[in-house]
């Protein structure tokens, strides 16, 4: 399978789950480009919009991944879900953007 189907595939199954859960989620409908403000998927939970870089590779750049996901975020909560063949979906984030979400701020 080539890595764009794999990658489109990937984003629908993710899109599926977090529709599952009651999420609101879209795929970016530009074409399914990336860029500054044009996640794979944005989602709201709750009160927080986040983009998600969703990744189904083998091997993968954490580190990579994440700072495409804060590069292109803007204002949403940059995140990135992963997963390997037979893995389950895995999230990965900074802490501090974790705390920010969840209402903490730095003393």
């Amino acid at each position: 399978m080539n890595s764009k189907r794999k990658g489109n595939q990937a984003e629908r199954e993710l899109l599926r789950i977090l529709a599952g859960y009651g999420v609101q989620a879209h795929r970016n409908d530009q074409r399914y480009i990336g860029g500054e403000g044009n996640p794979d998927i944005a989602a709201q939970i709750g009160p927080v919009s986040v983009h998600v870089e969703c990744k189904r590779v083998e091997r993968l750049s954490l580190a990579a991944a994440l700072r495409q996901a804060h590069r292109d975020a803007r204002n949403a909560l940059p995140v990135v879900v992963h997963r390997r063949s037979r893995e389950p979906w895995l999230v990965t984030m900074e802490l501090t953007d974790l705390l920010e979400a969840l209402g903490y701020e730095q003393e």
